[in-house]
């Protein structure tokens, strides 16, 4: 009778430690296979056959559909060049170029992930409108109040992420992800 109790005990240990183990993971950003430029991170290998389990599972809870490998690729930026959190109550400028692409967008997120409702209806801008400087360099203003030039609403006080996706672009196998300069994203203010 002991030996079955034993056994049921470590039965039950080994299910708790292992959903729980699981669920702490699928409820994490991507773990494996970052790579990160300045501000910004990707995730290769999520759109390709070489995703992580992990990666995989992930994907499958949240119904997340990634960029294929031959699409393009995703970056992310959960905080500014000097690694404060990014927030809605304060504004920020992106500056500089983008890798080399056939078309990209800069897309603003809260932090579940969801396009904010605006007065001005803009949520991202794309590579063909614009408006770029004499080098070909841009800014685009990320703020709650209206800013001359390329601007992005923000209309939650809360933590907010940047998206740029690369479509078309040679850095989707991940191999010349190395030599990449990414925009910089810079604090203007905070109230």
């Amino acid at each position: 009778m002991r030996l079955l109790i034993n056994i049921a005990i470590a039965i039950a240990v080994a299910l708790i430690v292992g959903f729980g183990s699981a669920a702490l993971v699928l409820d994490r950003e991507r773990l494996f296979g970052a790579v990160t430029r300045g501000a910004w991170t990707a995730w290769p290998d999520t759109g390709s056959p070489d995703a992580d389990p992990y990666t995989e599972a992930m994907l499958a809870r949240t119904g997340e559909v990634p960029l294929g490998a031959g699409e393009g690729l995703a970056f992310s930026a959960d905080a500014d060049s000097a690694g404060g959190r990014l927030r809605g109550e304060c504004s920020y400028r992106v500056t500089g170029q983008t890798p080399p692409a056939r078309l990209w967008t800069l897309t603003v997120y809260d932090a579940d992930g969801h396009l904010m409702d605006n007065p001005a209806n803009r949520t991202a801008f794309h590579s063909r409108e614009v408006l770029r400087h004499e080098d070909g360099s841009f800014t685009v203003a990320v703020s709650r109040s209206a800013q001359p030039g390329n601007w992005l609403p923000v209309t939650t006080p809360d933590a907010i992420r940047l998206i740029l996706r690369l479509y078309d672009t040679p850095l989707a196998g991940g191999s010349r992800i190395g030599a990449v300069v990414m925009p910089a994203i810079e604090k203007v203010g905070c109230p």
